[in-house]
């Protein structure tokens, strides 16, 4: 098979297994359409008094144990969290915090259980981790999701009893690329078991856990005369034979975490323990991702809050010059870039969680965009954070405390962070998977006309596409006189409102523009299509700061802060958009491409002179 077949058939796969339809509307979704539905955001939503009131009892309980059990130095040292932490970790409840009470859980609520997540990231980024890959998307999520009554009776009360749960799709060959997937089950005989051998590998919480859920092959389908991958989803008890940890992995950051290649040589599957039906695997993990990925920004601005006291506290004591370093121009923007982005991080999360908990907006767009959102912005705030505190921020905490200095673990936060913009879809792979669900109105109307096999059935598609874009196109180029109704935004901010509704009816035309000029190769370009979307990010969490800003109930001493918070934001990003939109239009793709390529070709190796590297020398 070629490069290009194997890439074809990789997308066709992921095709095969997106959520197909949209059962409610998407704020994101119809703002890369050119339409900006203000009321689908607001008033923001807050989290329920009772409900919170639950997750700050919570905390508490969750602060003595982490103060009581965890040194997180100590488990950054030694790469273990260790098992007593573990224990006391489950007792009061931290791993079943996301199973439903009556299968003997906590059942928190997602904006609870983000907040007790990140918070813990706070502390220890490999806690957090621990918890997360446990729940968010190990067993308890597909099993709440896609599980049979009686898988959830059995494994969701093992979980209770104090299973520990992981998930396992990445291989050591191809990644994540399911297309490529060389782990297979396959029914038996008597049809009583599948037979499972393969490898899995950064199998998070693998080493250590009871039960996990398992990607592999099953007996392809026949369409058209032609096979068609499936990929299944399972509940494997670890416990069975055949299944060994061969290499525990060891990483950059979040250090603490259990994490390593599993084989499995004929392990034996009860049939029972199939997910759903055969080839409905990705299907189950696309769905899973959906909340899973909302706490990756919700650990994003816990930690943007962090590293805004850090910063406060040292640039109001730090002296330079004859005067405190925040008052510095220099370090006094720096200061500003991180309040705005923590500020934005934290509405965007919020806002997320917030659509999600109340089911009546489809958040696939708005998880991903979160994600993305959150893991490259906080990156951005602890570099800054770093650069603020100097050799400070570049020393780690044990050895300021250990010279009588305050130990903030700058250095620590810089490592374990830097996973988010890799994890749950890299975010090259979310640009791509956010482009993809942006365009989904217009590809599910111009797919029919091209794989139309007959005149008739070429027509009646055309006929479709006519009558919608005759009524579309013109929309995203008059003005809307409809007034926004806003209640506390003061006057500069309602400029930034229209701002976005204006300028997403620009992103809705050109993108269309660009559409019809690739056409099916539209899929290939790109850095075009990234640029698209990190317009449409940056529109949504503006839209996030700005349904913030106009919340009714906000303090009044509190008034005035944010509608500045959400003006410096927006004024930033509103650089950055235009910067995004003379990109596209100047973009040297071919000239970057000729650079690649020359690389890969080892032309440049003249440049590669005079290092040592792995054993070797080129000198």
């Amino acid at each position: 098979m070629t490069d290009k077949n194997q890439a074809q058939h990789a997308m066709d796969l992921a095709e095969d297994s997106r959520q197909k339809d949209w059962h409610h509307p998407s704020f994101v979704s119809e703002l890369f359409n050119g339409r900006f539905r203000w009321e689908l955001i607001t008033p923001f939503p807050e989290q329920d008094a009772s409900d919170k009131k639950i997750g700050d009892e919570f905390l508490l309980k969750v602060k003595a144990c982490l103060t009581e059990y965890i040194d997180p130095d100590e488990v950054d040292r030694s790469e273990k969290l260790s098992d007593e932490a573990i224990a006391a970790l489950k007792e009061i409840g931290c791993f079943r915090m996301k199973i439903p009470k009556e299968y003997g859980g906590l059942g928190l609520s997602l904006f609870n259980y983000a907040r007790v997540i990140s918070f813990i990231s706070t502390y220890c980024g490999s806690t957090a981790v621990w918890l997360s890959a446990h729940q968010s998307i190990g067993v308890p999520q597909p099993l709440k999701l896609f599980g049979t009554p009686a898988q959830k009776e059995k494994y969701l009360k093992m979980i209770s009893d104090g299973a520990i749960s992981a998930f396992a799709l990445t291989e050591p060959g191809v990644g994540s690329d399911p297309a490529r997937m060389d782990t297979k089950a396959e029914l038996s005989e008597d049809g009583q078991h599948y037979i499972l051998n393969g490898q899995k590998l950064w199998c998070t919480n693998g080493p250590d856990a009871d039960v996990i859920i398992i990607m592999a092959l099953t007996k392809p389908k026949i369409v058209r005369g032609k096979e068609k991958k499936q990929i299944s989803a399972f509940i494997l008890e670890m416990d069975t034979p055949g299944i060994a940890t061969d290499h525990n992995c060891s990483f950059m950051g979040i250090r603490g975490i259990s994490n390593g290649q599993l084989s499995f040589k004929d392990v034996k599957v009860p049939v029972e323990n199939l997910i759903g039906e055969e080839g409905e695997g990705l299907k189950i993990a696309f769905a899973t991702l959906n909340d899973g990925r909302l706490i990756i920004p919700a650990v994003s601005a816990a930690a943007g809050k962090a590293c805004l006291r850090i910063c406060r506290d040292w640039a109001s004591e730090r002296v330079q010059w004859g005067s405190a370093i925040g008052q510095h121009q220099a370090v006094a923007s720096m200061l500003s870039d991180i309040a705005v982005e923590t500020y934005a991080m934290q509405n965007v999360s919020k806002l997320s969680i917030a659509l999600a908990t109340q089911q009546r907006v489809d958040i696939r767009l708005e998880a991903a965009m979160a994600k993305y959102f959150g893991s490259e912005a906080v990156w951005r705030v602890v570099d800054q954070t770093l650069q603020v505190r100097g050799g400070r921020g570049y020393e780690t905490a044990e050895s300021l405390r250990a010279r009588g200095e305050l130990g903030a673990p700058v250095e620590r936060m810089m490592r374990d962070l830097r996973i988010n913009r890799i994890i749950e879809g890299s975010s090259e792979i979310m640009r791509l998977f956010i482009a993809r669900e942006a365009v989904d109105r217009h590809f599910k109307l111009a797919m029919p006309m091209l794989k139309a096999r007959t005149i008739s059935d070429r027509l009646k598609a055309f006929g479709k596409i006519l009558k919608y874009y005759t009524l579309w196109y013109p929309s995203v180029w008059l003005p809307s006189f409809k007034r926004l109704k806003t209640v506390q935004l003061n006057s500069v901010n309602r400029k930034h409102l229209n701002y976005i509704r204006k300028t997403s009816r620009k992103l809705a035309r050109r993108l269309f523009h660009s559409m019809a000029r690739y056409q099916q190769e539209m899929q290939n370009e790109q850095i075009i299509l990234g640029h698209y979307v990190d317009i449409g990010v940056l529109l949504f969490a503006m839209s996030a700061c700005l349904a913030r800003a106009d919340r009714a109930t906000v303090a009044e001493d509190k008034l005035k802060d944010e509608q500045h918070l959400a003006d410096v934001y927006c004024i930033n990003s509103r650089e950055q958009i235009e910067s995004y939109f003379k990109a596209i239009k100047k973009e040297k793709r071919k000239a970057k491409v000729q650079v690649s390529n020359n690389l890969l070709a080892g032309k440049y190796a003249w440049m590669e002179k005079d290092i040592f590297q792995n054993g070797e020398t080129t000198i």
